[in-house]
């Protein structure tokens, strides 16, 4: 193990930058920093600029910090940053940056140094420079994408998802009424969200698909469209069938248990042993699968899961196993399109087409009781949603970045116009263009925006860190950087319920109602 000590005064500003190689190293920062740049492990992890004076403190629920957080880290006395980390020193033109180069970076902040190491212990590269914000960033991105690969997919595809409409209250007539009512609109992808299959690790059509998937995926193609779906390739349920059949190919902790994997709609998740060879067999399999139905864009969600803490069937480092069953699902799925979703970011690099930068968005800014009194900032929220994307947007010269859906709607759409307009213009800046919305849901005028929306090619323009120009006017997203003070007076069984049906007002009931009248 090789430990280095170094001073950040011996880096001189300017754009400079240096390539280290040790297992760890500790960089001396000449003044305690303004702010510490702290980059979540996957999609849905907070991503801000942080005070450095506030202590790190994890989300109180456990069902949610392992679905949300990296668990391995989350009680940790200090912040840990995934991969790079960057102390503000003068401002936003003298930015110190910490990146690693291998698949297990962490950068802890220490008192006034940036400590990184490799989780695995092994010896690994790191980069280390010092100038511009926009620069330091872009000089990791370039490094990365060197290192991991990039996308080779330029145009990004405008999307339809049934997900913030219908949510899991899905069924083929209902579908197939939402694409004729689409009609001409631009979109390149019609993509089926949650709910079709028997169960999360049973991945065959259910009873509302009586018909199956294939017939589906031929409607969406010939409007002219790509068909996609979704799959969370690594959760299963308890109930599920490949459960009974291959209970060894779970992932367990070192008492032998299933590893708790987060929760789901269809509640408490365990996850696949991604380094096992039996479950990288069903994996080939599971995408040729669905690729041979005719599907040719694959939202693949919870991909954290590959990479949780446990004892897996072949001792590598976790993120390692992960990439190498990512890459089988790339090499099976062909020229399709990957969409990685709740996704650990780095190690997902160069595998997918596109890459979720965010938490889920909502139909509201923000669910206060599941994001402050659970002191979860990572939950699905607008809000949450915008302040981690911002965050990201230096990932944009490796993958597509994508900030989840547009809402066009005011039908069941709690979110201010101002606040509608803030996700719309990230939409925009990303390039990512989507939406849920259900086409009879639209008034005329709101159809004739989202046409405008998908066929736009705007100029975009960076100011600074919050501050963006789109065709000449000001965009401005510190509305959404705050994070919300936690409130951790009340209990938690009572913020769970209470952010419940917060979910269940703006969101379950529209849309179980419309599954039941169509």
């Amino acid at each position: 193990m090789t430990t280095l000590l170094l001073d950040a005064d011996a880096i001189p500003e300017s754009s400079h930058h240096q390539i280290i190689l040790a297992s760890r190293l500790d960089l001396n920062l000449p003044q305690p920093p303004k702010k510490f740049f702290r980059h979540g492990w996957q999609s849905w992890t907070l991503t801000a600029w942080l005070d450095p004076s506030d202590p790190p403190s994890p989300i109180r629920a456990p069902e949610f910090r392992a679905k949300d957080e990296d668990p391995a880290y989350a009680f940790h006395r200090n912040h840990v940053s995934a991969w790079v980390s960057a102390a503000e020193l003068e401002g936003e033109d003298d930015i110190l940056l910490v990146g690693a180069l291998n698949l297990s970076g962490r950068v802890e902040l220490s008192d006034h140094s940036l400590r990184g190491f490799y989780e695995d212990g092994h010896e690994g590269e790191w980069l280390i420079a010092r100038g511009k914000e926009d620069e330091v960033f872009a000089k990791y991105a370039n490094l990365l994408g060197t290192k991991f690969g990039e996308t080779q997919i330029e145009e990004t595809p405008r999307v339809w998802c049934s997900w913030y409409s219908l949510y899991k209250w899905i069924n083929e007539p209902l579908l197939v009424k939402v694409l004729n009512e689409l009609g001409d609109l631009p979109f390149d992808v019609f993509q089926i969200d949650d709910g079709w299959q028997v169960s999360h690790g049973d991945w065959e059509a259910n009873k509302n698909f009586p018909n199956g998937m294939s017939l589906l995926a031929e409607k969406i193609k010939a409007t002219g469209r790509t068909a996609g779906i979704w799959l969370a390739p690594f959760m299963v349920l308890s109930n599920a069938q490949l459960v009974r059949e291959h209970p060894d190919w779970l992932l367990r902790d070192e008492h032998g248990r299933p590893v708790p994997a987060g929760i789901s709609w269809g509640g408490t998740t365990w996850a696949l042993d991604s380094s096992h060879p039996g479950v990288l067999d069903w994996l080939d399999q599971l995408i040729r699968k669905v690729v041979g139905w005719g599907y040719n864009y694959f939202k693949l969600d919870f991909l954290y899961q590959g990479a949780l803490v446990g004892k897996r069937y072949k001792d590598i480092p976790r993120e390692e196993a992960y990439r190498n069953a990512l890459q089988v699902m790339r090499n099976a799925a062909g020229e399709a399109y990957i969409l990685a979703c709740g996704a650990p970011v780095i190690p997902s690099l160069g595998l997918c087409d596109g890459i979720r930068i965010g938490p889920d968005v909502t139909n509201f800014w923000i669910n206060r009781p599941l994001t402050t009194w659970l002191n979860n900032p990572n939950e699905s929220s607008t809000a949450n949603a915008i302040r981690t994307c911002i965050h990201r947007l230096w990932l944009k010269p490796l993958v597509n970045i994508d900030p989840d859906v547009m809402y066009f709607r005011s039908k069941y759409n709690a979110l201010k116009p101002h606040e509608q307009q803030l996700l719309e213009d990230l939409g925009t800046i990303t390039g990512f263009r989507a939406t849920s919305d259900l086409p009879w849901w639209w008034k005329a005028s709101e159809r004739d925006k989202v046409r405008e929306f998908l066929e736009s090619d705007p100029t975009v323009r960076r100011l600074n860190r919050y501050e963006y120009q789109i065709d000449g006017r000001a965009v401005d997203f510190s509305p959404a950087v705050p994070i919300p003070e936690p409130n951790m007076d009340f209990p938690i069984w009572l913020a769970k319920n209470w952010g419940v049906l917060k979910i269940a007002r703006y969101q379950v009931l529209p849309a179980v109602w419309e599954s039941i009248r169509n």
